[in-house]
């Protein structure tokens, strides 16, 4: 079981990897990538499916910590799906929704590493 929460961690981390690599390296024309709503559904999915597995492992987890961590990614999921439509349609992305896509992901990772 060990291995499968391995797995599925480092797939979480390919996720946060998806959404703030391309927004630090978009950052001079700053844009929401479609492969950026990926990163976020595979950020949540992983996500939800760690917490499932933190109980079966006996682990022990500040759901508190989890919850804002899964508001958090709500939050950057839907703003990258209002980013991947308006890039999807060819319509003027925000740099404010660019930014706040890429800067709430960093957040949450920033809480995954650094709230003990």
């Amino acid at each position: 079981m060990n291995i499968v929460y391995n797995i599925v961690v480092f797939l979480h981390i390919i996720g946060a990897a998806m959404i703030v690599g391309i927004w630090i390296g978009q950052m001079k024309k700053p844009t929401v990538h479609p492969r950026q709503f990926d990163g976020a559904m595979l950020q949540l999915l992983t996500g939800v499916a760690l917490m499932g597995l933190i109980p079966a492992l006996d682990m022990d987890a500040n759901y508190f910590k989890l919850g804002i961590k899964f508001a958090v990614a709500l939050a950057v999921g839907v703003l990258a799906f209002i980013g991947r439509r308006k890039y999807k349609k060819g319509e003027d992305i925000s740099a404010g929704l660019a930014h706040g896509v890429g800067g709430l992901a960093l957040l949450n990772i920033a809480i995954a590493t650094l709230w003990q």
